[in-house]
């Protein structure tokens, strides 16, 4: 598995809620490393499992 980092805006239902926000995870692809980091926000910041959460910015890969 790799390591990814987020460091970038947040949105909810198309608005932005934080402008910068980072998070990392540990996946092994790019796409379940972007699920991983939204439940991560949703966990932390008490939203419900059915909010629209996405991250606009771009996932790296640290290794």
């Amino acid at each position: 598995m790799n390591l990814y980092s987020y460091v970038g805006p947040v949105t909810e239902f198309g608005r932005c809620i934080e402008n910068r926000w980072s998070g990392s995870t540990y996946a092994p692809s790019v796409k379940k490393a972007k699920n991983n980091l939204k439940y991560q926000y949703k966990k932390n910041h008490n939203k419900i499992a059915t909010a629209r959460i996405d991250l606009p910015g771009e996932i790296f890969l640290v290794g």
